[in-house]
């Protein structure tokens, strides 16, 4: 099993937190279907920096669901619980960028609730701001 560099899980999270960013001027100017997709990855991004560092495994980087990285994740560190309710991010991953993963409807125009977004930013920051406790915030580039 090949083992990433210890530069690695910064790299995974310095991009989770520019996900995060963008998606939260996404979600400023009304284009929701488009924020709770990126709130979601940033959230996936920060949870795989995260395993990355606790495990030094690459393999940490094969699942796209929010709530296996979560179940790793609290398996090492009890704390990850406390964020567990991110899981939910999951339910933008495929449904807000294909119609078809979206039965009778189209993403960019059903998803318009503004208090789903920022629901959805606030749970992608719990898990950001608690993978940034335990990894170190990365510098600004």
């Amino acid at each position: 099993m090949k083992r990433p560099p210890p530069e690695e899980a910064v790299r995974w999270l310095t991009h989770a937190r520019d996900e995060f960013l963008d998606a939260d001027a996404l979600r400023e100017r009304g284009r929701f279907y488009l924020a709770l997709f990126h709130f979601q990855q940033a959230a996936e991004k920060a949870l795989k920096a995260y395993l990355l560092a606790a495990t030094q495994s690459v393999e940490v980087l094969r699942s796209h669901a929010i709530a296996d990285l979560l179940a790793n994740a609290s398996a090492l560190d009890p704390e990850f619980r406390a964020v567990s309710l991110a899981k939910r991010l999951d339910q933008y991953y495929i449904p807000t960028r294909y119609p078809n993963g979206l039965p009778g409807g189209v993403p960019s125009r059903f998803y318009d609730d503004p208090a789903e977004a920022a629901e959805a930013a606030r749970l992608a920051r719990e898990v950001l701001d608690l993978v940034e406790r335990k990894v170190g915030a990365p510098e600004n580039h």
